[in-house]
């Protein structure tokens, strides 16, 4: 049987977010989203050289910065089942609000925080095709 080119529980992109303080990165993911860590390989410095954590059916890379792989900001998009307790637990976790929860025109109740590593999360849950929309 051959194997096939992604490996068992990953999509075919999968985002990187590379930071200075990844498990803590990876803490604030299981804290906020309810993550779970999948695998975490660390140098013998212990700076987390990959680090997979799934969010629903998302898996999301995680490692610290290094030389090569400079440490730096990204946007994401998460659906989740409730806004606003995701929202109120990124906010106690550390996280400032880029946006409060509220209906969206394009058929979302979302909102957004950026994390203490300037990543940018935007919360979302879907409302359906009957949704209000502009």
């Amino acid at each position: 049987m051959a194997v096939h080119y992604i490996p068992p529980k990953y999509q075919a992109a999968v985002p990187y977010l590379i930071v200075e303080g990844a498990d803590a990165l990876i803490a604030f993911l299981k804290e906020v989203f309810g993550a779970e860590l999948m695998e975490r390989h660390a140098n013998e410095a212990g700076k987390v050289m990959n680090a997979s954590v799934r969010l629903d059916d998302t898996v999301i890379e995680v490692a610290d910065g290094n030389a090569t792989w400079k440490p730096g900001a990204s946007a994401l998009h998460v659906y989740v089942s409730d806004v606003d307790a995701v929202y109120e637990r990124a906010l106690a976790a550390g996280a400032t609000s880029t946006g409060k929860p509220e209906v969206k025109p394009y058929g979302e109740r979302g909102a957004g925080v950026q994390d203490r590593w300037g990543n940018h999360w935007f919360i979302a849950t879907y409302l359906g095709q009957n949704a209000p929309q502009t």
